[in-house]
C-alpha cells in the first residue's frame, strides 16, 4: 500500500492539473482573460488553494493554457515563409492566423496585447511579428503586397477579426474567413490602388 500511495498522489495531481487546463481553455476561449481564477477553479471542480499550487499566477495558467496554439500560430508562420511564392505565403498566413485566433477569443487578447507577464506568448509575439514582417517585405518586392502595407496592420487585422460575433463557432470560423478573403484583396497590389491613411499607433490593451 505505501509503495502504491506516491504514485496515486501523482496520479491525482496530474489529473487536477488537467481539469484546471481544460476549464481554463473553455473560459478563456468564451469569456476572455478576465475571468476570475476562483471561477476557473469551481469549473475544474478545485478549490483555489489546489488551483494556485499548480499555477501560482495567473500569468503562468494563461501561458500554459495557450501552449498548443502558440505552437499553431508558430507552424502556420513558418509554412507561409517557407513558400517559395512570397505573396502566397503571405495569404496563407492570413488566412489560418485569422483562422486560429476566431476560435479563441482569449487567445486573441492574450497575443494580441502580450498579456503582462507572460513572457513565452511575449515572445512568440516577437517571433511571429518578426516572421511576418520579413515575409511581407519579400511579398512588397514581388510587387503582389501593396507598398503601404506596415507590420502594425497585422496586429489591426487580429483586432479586428476579435471583434467578429456570430451564432455558433462554425459561423464564426466561416465569418472569419471571409473576413480574412475581404483582407487580402485589400492587401493586393493594382494599377488603381489608392493609398491607405496614415497607420495610427495601436495600444496594446
Amino acid at each position: 500500500m505505501t509503495d502504491r500511495l506516491p504514485q496515486g498522489l501523482r496520479s491525482d495531481a496530474l489529473d487536477n492539473r488537467a481539469r484546471i487546463l481544460d476549464a481554463a481553455r473553455a473560459l478563456f476561449s468564451t469569456e476572455g482573460l478576465d475571468v476570475p481564477m476562483r471561477e476557473i477553479a469551481r469549473r475544474a471542480g478545485v478549490g483555489p488553494a489546489t488551483l494556485y499550487r499548480r499555477f501560482p499566477t495567473k500569468q503562468a495558467l494563461v501561458t500554459e493554457a495557450f501552449e498548443d496554439q502558440l505552437h499553431a500560430c508558430r507552424t502556420i508562420v513558418d509554412e507561409g515563409a517557407a513558400d517559395p511564392d512570397p505573396w502566397r505565403g503571405f495569404c496563407l498566413v492570413i488566412e489560418r492566423i485569422c483562422a486560429l485566433h476566431a476560435r479563441d477569443r482569449g487567445f486573441t487578447e492574450a497575443f494580441v496585447s502580450a498579456f503582462p507577464g507572460a513572457k513565452d506568448i511575449a515572445a512568440e509575439r516577437a517571433r511571429t511579428v518578426r516572421a511576418v514582417a520579413e515575409l511581407a517585405r519579400r511579398a512588397q518586392e514581388t510587387g503582389r503586397l501593396r507598398a503601404d502595407f506596415v507590420l502594425d496592420d497585422l496586429i489591426l487585422v487580429l483586432m479586428a477579426n476579435r471583434g467578429i460575433h456570430a451564432t455558433s463557432p462554425a459561423h464564426q470560423l466561416m465569418a472569419s474567413r471571409r473576413f480574412a478573403t475581404l483582407l487580402i484583396q485589400a492587401f493586393e497590389a493594382g494599377p488603381d490602388t489608392a493609398p491607405l491613411p496614415p497607420a495610427a499607433p495601436l495600444t496594446n490593451g
